[in-house]
């Protein structure tokens, strides 16, 4: 089991820190409601530094990103970054992941922790052209200071003015610090603030100016069941629940990131499955009856026929209502179909219902 450069830290705040993608992570601290209104209300901090970084430098560094994520690739400028992902040759996911524009000929690709090894195989399997690869995982840590008092807690921090960093934005800037930090307008909570990648040696000093900077604004450490919880308020999929190597693009609802301007693995496949249709569709859905939906549960029609299965699943804090995230065959697809979870072998009413869940008041 690997240590981040904070498990110290978070085991000396009684966090309760449990096996995560090969980690020792922190699952909570007060705990997962607390946890999760501190993001959507005021800043939060979460380790997350289990991610892996890989950078991809040379001439041909965009050829190889092109040929194996679906996004273009091409559209990104420097200090820009894209939600992405990779099939697997067979129209599955290998991964969904996010492309930094670092430099002219040079891009960091951000990977989930229990794939880097995956990913790392399968990327260096087409680099065909001598593209300089570092594989950064271990060398790096990653904090995600979120929620909407992010920019004003952090402000004190850099010499750069945060509130100009544009969603999906970010800079090579000092921070809490240290010099070139990567302070990125990204995260996964739906609620705003920045990822800050470092090196490890510079994470613990960081942490430490984080955390005294954002006191005046009730800054808390946050764990990973609340990172899963407001990223499911927002409809955001997890690699493992909602997306694997037996799901499509298509079918998981990301046609968005999937551009068929240029040649990527199973691009025609995908095309065909885009002009043509698919069986089965990712939903959102949000229960009538009073239940929590969990992963793997069966999906049901109104005569018990099962139609599919929940991939993610949780009571959300924002609503106090269960919700969750499955596929179903095509019919059932459409916003305020009626479907059945079944939980302890009983059918709860639900309603297939838009995305996000959660919207900002």
């Amino acid at each position: 089991m690997k240590n981040t450069a904070l498990s110290h830290i978070h085991e000396s705040l009684g966090a309760k820190m449990v096996p995560f993608a090969g980690y020792n992570m922190p699952v909570q601290y007060e705990g997962v409601n607390i946890e999760h209104e501190t993001v959507r209300n005021g800043v939060g901090v979460f380790d997350v530094s289990h991610m892996g970084e890989f950078l991809l430098t040379g001439p041909k560094a965009l050829d190889l990103i092109q040929r194996v994520t679906t996004n273009d690739a091409s559209t990104l400028t420097i200090g820009r970054a894209q939600y992405s992902c990779m099939p697997n040759g067979k129209g599955g996911i290998i991964d969904d992941l996010i492309i930094y524009r670092m430099k002219e000929d040079q891009y960091l690709l951000v990977v989930n922790a229990s794939n880097i090894e995956k990913d790392w195989n399968w990327i260096s399997s087409h680099n065909t052209e001598g593209v300089e690869m570092r594989n950064l995982s271990d060398d790096y840590s990653l904090l995600a200071i979120q929620g909407p008092k992010a920019v004003e807690a952090m402000q004190s921090l850099t010499s750069i003015d945060l509130s100009t960093i544009k969603y999906y934005h970010f800079e090579v800037a000092d921070f809490a610090g240290i010099e070139h930090v990567i302070i990125s307008a990204t995260g996964y909570t739906g609620s705003g603030g920045f990822e800050i990648y470092c090196k490890n040696s510079e994470v613990e000093q960081v942490w430490n100016k984080v955390f005294e900077a954002g006191a005046p604004y009730g800054i808390k450490p946050i764990g990973l069941a609340a990172r899963d919880t407001l990223r499911l308020e927002m409809g955001f999929c997890l690699y493992g629940n909602d997306i694997d190597d037996t799901t499509s693009p298509i079918e998981a609802g990301l046609g968005w990131i999937t551009k068929f301007t240029k040649t990527f693995t199973d691009c025609d496949q995908l095309k065909a499955e885009k002009e043509e249709g698919v069986n089965r569709k990712l939903v959102a859905f949000e229960m009538i009856d009073r239940g929590i939906p969990r992963h793997d549960y069966p999906i049901q029609d109104a005569n018990g026929n099962v139609i599919g299965k929940v991939t993610s699943g949780t009571m959300s804090p924002s609503m106090k209502v269960g919700i969750g995230l499955g596929y179903v065959s095509l019919e059932h697809t459409a916003v305020d179909s009626e479907i059945f979870i079944e939980v302890r072998d009983k059918g709860l009413k639900a309603k297939v219902v838009k995305l996000p869940f959660y919207k900002a008041q």
